[in-house]
């Protein structure tokens, strides 16, 4: 009576390599169903076919060994559920990172294609409820701003906005990825309570430009400002301003953010 089917018979019926099921079992994902002790020929059951291709397709989504192992142990389906739905979610935001660089590098490649606007602006001297942070690790910004406008917005109702929200960023957080952030919303009456304070911003002149679309790009459009401001021979003086004109918190596509990017400068040479 035959032990089952041999690796090469197997191999036939998953579509799989031989090669890649001796990987497997070297991996302890697959083990064979029974291995003569004398020929040392591995034999698998028709059972294992269907396991064979899930273990290739969990791979093929570049998935950690580790977390195949996890899957094929468990026989509850949610938690299956749960391990492959969390990959794909990383996978999904992996895939939108790639996109994104693609994106940036065409704008790279393409420096001319549309010329940059900017504009000199002065900026009296305003009081604005805010929010700040002494030190945000790069990587937890985003959700900190969305924590801390979810708390100016609270405090203060549509109706006693008079602009739109802005933040200010140390130049420290892009040279040493931390650094101190601060989100602000400018108000009728300004008032402090539990986190958000009431914020002087001093007057000041920007040279400001406007980021069309999502943030993936934005340090494109930073590089750019940068180079402006230097080739009209400008200082960088104090930390980045950000206005959202319009963004996330608007209910708006990506396609239709707009960001207005501030730098207060001075000039280093006469007019």
């Amino acid at each position: 009576m035959r032990d089952g089917l041999t690796i090469g018979e197997f191999a036939t019926l998953s579509h799989l390599s031989v090669r890649t099921l001796r990987r497997y079992h070297e991996a302890g994902l697959l083990e064979p169903a029974t291995v003569d002790p004398f020929t040392n020929y591995r034999y698998y059951e028709p059972g294992q076919i269907g396991t064979a291709q899930v273990i290739h397709r969990l791979r093929q989504l570049d998935m950690p060994l580790a977390e195949v192992r996890s899957i094929l142990a468990t026989d509850d389906p949610e938690k299956r559920a749960a391990f492959i739905t969390g990959h794909l979610h990383r996978l999904e935001a992996e895939l939108d990172r790639t996109r994104a660089a693609v994106v940036s590098l065409r704008q790279l490649l393409r420096p001319d294609a549309a010329e940059l606007e900017v504009e000199l602006r002065s900026v009296p001297a305003r009081s604005v409820a805010a929010i700040s942070a002494p030190v945000v690790r790069a990587e937890d910004a985003l959700s900190w701003f969305d924590t801390a406008m979810d708390e100016l917005d609270a405090a203060f109702p549509a109706a006693e906005r008079t602009g739109a929200p802005g933040g200010l960023y140390t130049n420290e957080l892009f040279t040493e990825g931390v650094g101190a952030m601060t989100v602000f919303r400018p108000v009728l009456r300004p008032g402090a309570a539990g986190r958000i304070e009431v914020l002087h911003l001093p007057a000041a002149d920007l040279a400001v430009t406007v980021h069309a679309g999502p943030h993936d790009d934005i340090d494109i459009t930073y590089g750019r400002l940068g180079a402006w401001v230097v080739s009209h021979a400008l200082g960088i003086d104090g930390p980045v301003n950000e206005t959202y004109l319009v963004g996330p918190r608007d209910g708006a596509e990506a396609g239709r953010w707009r960001t207005e990017i501030g730098w207060p400068v001075f000039r280093v040479t006469p007019a």
